[in-house]
């Protein structure tokens, strides 16, 4: 109790390596076998795992497996009857202010019970949000849990193996270079959208529900006690949960979620419900969906090298930053700047008109574009109006993509940003629903659309072509470098 109170104060909570933190702990207690008898019991189940996500890199984990972009009852049953253990339905909502996200999430949820009942298909619902602590909540599993339940607990597991995220004696960490820092003391938590200031997630719980939950209210599922004793503590833990208590789940790889998922599952069993407030990881593990290598330029493009492409970066973390900046080094790459400023006057469409001509110009010679917005972040008065300028933004991006894609054409995109990525699919390429065909680098997921709108159709995008989700805080200066490169046809640099 006295180490808990003292993680309450963020001061307390330092950087450490890697090596030091984990080296600590008990050895990881599962192997293949374990693995794959989970897997098989989770898909033997029939239980669908349905993603509501406030994003969309959500599926940065996973692979072939349904994503849709619309919600219509029809959509869902669609998406419930495929085979495939999960579903995507991208809600997008961190783009949103809370009123509205409210009315989606409501919305998806009270459609998703109907599909369900005329399907006939059962479902646990997952709240996918981000790993690094931004976004609606508790408002959104506030939400499900008043139109999906009631549960006994809510299960909050941030991780995000892939991009160097784990939760430690209840502490989120975020990996910089051989470091991993608290959550609260990186660049994420200063979101003028979604800021925070603790690290320790029961800390956070209290923060972000205005004391609602209490930190010392809060469960967590400590990982040495989890690799210690194994389901059985997981288990006997939760059979104690009930009234929507708040439980954190620790991890620091995939072995130790497949402890969490089969002691959850055992409760689950004995007719415990719980609602996940989750990251990436914990969701391919729950669907019981197998790792699988990254995608290869074969199964992605039949394009002949050089293939012509467009990027676009909404982005503006510092992250996105430093990639578009290696980016923009490349030979082949052709910057075109969106300045934001001028988005919010009479200007607009000017602007907009001499991006689209720009980036054709690339087109045509042969490079690749890549529009993007200004670097400097405009910050508003408020969450909401910091979230209507970045709104702002994207739709002009939109305008611009569209714009391009309608003169020249292109046999890939990329689109870097969480917002920027749902607003292109669905806006400038009109897609309704999409498949997720696995992921190109380590936490960058591919789509390819099954179902448009008929404003595609004015489209130069070549059939089938691949559709990069290029989470903003994800990868390393050179990643998205590579991504284009190996799209294109170009080897590695």
């Amino acid at each position: 109790m006295e180490f808990a109170l003292l993680l309450t104060d963020e001061s307390n909570i330092t950087p450490v390596s890697r090596e030091s933190l984990v080296g600590s702990l008990p050895a990881v207690g599962t192997d293949s076998a374990f693995s794959e008898a989970l897997r098989r019991r989770i898909l033997e189940s029939g239980i669908k795992v349905v993603a509501v996500d406030d994003d969309p890199t959500g599926c940065q984990t996973v692979h072939d497996v349904p994503l849709l972009l619309e919600w219509t009852v029809e959509a869902l049953e669609e998406g419930l009857c495929d085979p495939a253990p999960a579903l995507f339905v991208l809600a997008n909502t961190r783009a949103m202010p809370p009123a509205a996200a409210a009315d989606v999430n409501r919305q998806i949820a009270r459609r998703l019970k109907e599909a369900a009942g005329r399907t006939g298909r059962r479902f646990v619902a997952l709240s996918r949000s981000d790993s690094t602590l931004r976004g609606h909540f508790p408002l959104e599993p506030d939400i499900l849990g008043e139109e999906l339940g009631p549960f006994d607990g809510v299960l909050i597991a941030p991780c995000f193996f892939e991009a160097g995220r784990y939760t430690v004696h209840g502490i989120h960490w975020v990996a910089q270079g051989d470091m991993l820092v608290p959550a609260a003391q990186t660049e994420f938590a200063r979101d003028p959208a979604f800021g925070f200031s603790h690290s320790y997630l029961p800390a956070w719980v209290e923060e972000k529900t205005g004391g609602r939950w209490r930190a010392s209210d809060v469960l967590v599922l400590d990982v040495g006690r989890v690799r210690a004793e194994g389901p059985a503590y997981v288990t006997e833990r939760l059979m104690g949960i009930e009234d929507g208590r708040p439980v954190v789940v620790d991890a620091v790889e995939y072995a130790d979620l497949e402890q969490v998922v089969a002691g959850l599952l055992e409760a689950e069993a004995r007719g415990k419900r719980f609602l996940y407030r989750t990251g990436a990881s914990f969701l391919r593990v729950r669907a019981g969906i197998a790792p699988r290598p990254l995608l290869t330029r074969e199964e992605l493009l039949d394009a002949p090298a050089p293939a012509v492409g467009l990027v676009a970066v909404g982005s503006f973390v510092p992250r996105s930053t430093r990639q578009l900046g290696r980016l923009l080094a490349w030979p082949a790459a052709a910057g075109v700047e969106l300045p934001v400023e001028p988005l919010l006057t009479h200007e607009r469409e000017a602007v907009i008109a001499r991006v689209v001509e720009a980036a054709c110009e690339s087109a045509f010679a042969g490079n690749v574009p890549v529009i993007y917005t200004s670097r400097s972040l405009r910050v508003g008065g408020s969450p909401e109006e910091s979230l209507a300028i970045m709104e702002s933004a994207s739709l002009a991006l939109v305008e611009a993509v569209r714009g391009v894609l309608s003169r020249a054409p292109a046999d890939f995109v990329v689109a870097k940003g969480g917002i920027t990525s749902h607003e292109l699919a669905q806006r400038a390429l009109g897609a309704r629903r999409t498949r997720v065909l696995g992921q190109i680098a380590p936490g960058v997921p591919v789509w390819r659309i099954t179902r448009a709108g008929e404003e595609s159709r004015a489209l130069k995008l070549s059939p089938g072509a691949p559709y990069v989700v290029f989470p903003g805080n994800v990868g390393d200066e050179g990643t998205l470098l590579d991504v284009v490169r190996l799209l294109r046809g170009e080897p590695a640099g």
